[in-house]
């Protein structure tokens, strides 16, 4: 493998090869994780929908599958963050990445005890604050990605991140090929990180009606809405997503304070959890409790479709890169299709060729 292709990430994760697969809820779960990391990927696991327990048995399925690294993806503000970070520990796991920043104390506990620190970023300002916080790499996700997003485009987001930090970036947010790869690696990012790449693969367990879905969309059928859960997040259109754009703030709430009581029975979460993680998102980002009653409309919306195959009830999150996936391959066809694309992108731009 080329020197340009053997990056700082590769290093710090232990990994051959530069590809992150994110932790998305409901489908990163220990198959996609231990199919990905075996192929020498970072597959990291979602654990924000998992209880405890499950998270705990998730973690020993991927040992059993694979003995590469990977890491586990959290919520710095759920109730029980100290416990799963603790289990993290006591399990040796790799990484530990966050959708959210951390904070300094979360930071603190995970690299003291060996554990690398890894947020996703969607601004220049959030990757000097957390980096000022020791975290040892940072995702910066653009525009173009999946689920929650920003507004910056990649192609802007990630260079400005890549000079204001001297720590590794991975970028996301359009990557699918090893073009792509080359791509970021050329805007300073020693890496990848995908997650709709990875949710269209073999060893996903999304349904295969729903993964049908995602093949038949373009790059012109997602939308980034607010509807969901009053954070803009980006899904593909559908008479679904068109509901709830439609329905008034009243019903919305009504809606996702039954939702709430679903996801606090689906994550063993008690009622005092949910109140002290409230709170918590309240304060952090200056939410009303309107907005914090909608943001358990995202998993529960998203499992209806990704878990539970109901397309009628459920939406479906993704980066625009949909529209350039077409197949469903294994996680490990995947990633020995973006490194041997990416290695004959840099013969043929070491060769001065064009075409």
């Amino acid at each position: 493998m080329r020197a340009a292709l053997r990056t700082s990430a590769c290093d710090l994760f232990g990994v051959d090869y530069p590809i992150v697969q994110t932790g998305m809820g409901w489908v990163a779960g220990a198959r996609l994780t231990s199919a990905t990391s075996a192929a020498g990927g970072l597959g990291i696991l979602a654990s924000a929908t998992m209880t405890l327990a499950e998270l705990s048995a998730a973690i020993a399925e991927v040992k059993n599958r694979t003995d590469r690294p990977f890491g586990v993806n959290l919520r710095s503000d759920q109730g029980d963050v100290n416990d799963r970070i603790a289990l993290l520990i006591r399990e040796r796991v790799r990484v530990a990445s966050f959708a959210q920043a951390p904070g300094e104390r979360l930071v603190k506990t995970l690299k003291d005890a060996g554990v690398v620190v890894m947020p996703t970023v969607g601004a220049r300002r959030h990757a000097e604050k957390v980096a000022e916080w020791g975290v040892d790499a940072v995702i910066a996700q653009g525009a173009e990605g999946g689920g929650h997003t920003g507004t910056v485009p990649t192609s802007l987001l990630l260079p400005a991140v890549c000079d204001a930090v001297d720590i590794p970036v991975l970028g996301a947010g359009g990557f699918c090929d090893g073009r792509g790869l080359v791509a970021a690696r050329a805007w300073g990012a020693a890496g990848v990180a995908m997650g709709t790449r990875f949710l269209l693969s073999a060893e996903s367990t999304v349904p295969d009606a729903v993964k049908q879905k995602y093949l038949e969309a373009s790059v012109t059928d997602t939308v980034v809405t607010k509807a969901i859960d009053g954070h803009p997040q980006r899904v593909i259109r559908t008479a679904m997503v068109d509901h709830l754009e439609g329905v008034g703030r009243f019903s919305a709430l009504g809606r996702s304070l039954a939702n709430a009581l679903r996801f606090r029975k689906l994550t063993g979460r008690s009622i005092a959890d949910l109140a002290r993680e409230g709170r918590a998102m309240k304060a952090a980002e200056g939410l009303t409790w309107a907005q914090v009653a909608m943001a358990a409309n995202a998993p529960m919306l998203t499992k209806a479709a990704l878990v539970d195959g109901r397309l009628d009830a459920g939406v479906l999150p993704t980066g625009q890169v949909v529209g350039e996936i077409s197949s469903l391959p294994t996680a490990a066809e995947i990633i020995r299709g973006i490194m041997d694309e990416a290695e004959r992108t840099l013969d043929l731009l070491g060769d001065g060729e064009s075409k």
